[in-house]
């Protein structure tokens, strides 16, 4: 508005050199946020990769360990002892906050179970059945604990993109552009200055010349 104004006046100077301290105090936290943001990633990204490899061993081993029970028992007797779950895991979930970004907080009971507490016969079963039933609860308890880290490091990651953008639009729009502006209005209010006082001179002149010829 500023830029296509004629007559800018010296508010209008004051007000611009305002928003362009306010824009760059805003992009300096900006900056900050991005880059404590990018600290929690990278703390959390190593974690992230370990648990996901150690996921597919366990899927691996779930997977083999029920192949051999099936092998053992039948397909039918693994079916059999799958319905016998009376206690499935619960899962709590809260929130913590990070550099203002909430973050899943995943807690669960009852993965694990001892033997007495399966919810199929002891006897009549053989250790296969023990094998598979305990590769699962290890690969639900690992599964717990990605699902929190994975949601984690995708919130984050969106903050971060979030952020850049608002730098970046801070740093290659907002203030070249509010810079523009007051280097319009300074000069403007410089050469206003200067024909004011140019007039005055003439106006000075004039008076002189007419005292002269009075």
């Amino acid at each position: 508005m500023a830029a296509q104004n004629v007559t800018p006046t010296r508010s209008e100077l004051i007000n611009v050199k305002r928003k362009i301290a306010l824009s760059k105090s805003g992009y300096n936290l900006l900056k900050k946020k991005r880059d404590g943001l990018m600290y929690e990633v990278f703390a959390i990204l190593p974690k992230v990769k370990s648990i996901r490899s150690d996921l597919v061993k366990r899927y691996q081993a779930a997977q083999e360990s029920i192949q051999v029970a099936a092998a053992v028992e039948g397909a039918i007797t693994v079916r059999s002892v799958a319905m016998t779950v009376t206690h499935p895991p619960q899962v709590q979930l809260k929130e913590h906050n990070i550099m203002g970004v909430k973050v899943p907080k995943i807690s669960a009971s009852s993965v694990r179970h001892p033997l007495s507490q399966r919810g199929y016969g002891l006897v009549g079963t053989s250790p296969a059945i023990d094998e598979a039933v305990g590769s699962y609860e290890a690969l639900v308890e690992q599964l717990i604990l990605a699902a929190e880290l994975e949601t984690a490091i995708k919130r984050l990651l969106d903050e971060v993109e979030k952020t850049k953008r608002r730098v970046n639009a801070l740093e290659f729009k907002v203030l070249p552009e509010l810079d523009e502006v007051k280097k319009f209005i300074s000069l403007r209010l410089e050469e206003m200055e200067r024909e004011g006082l140019f007039s005055m001179k003439r106006i000075k002149a004039k008076s002189k010349a007419k005292a002269a010829s009075a």
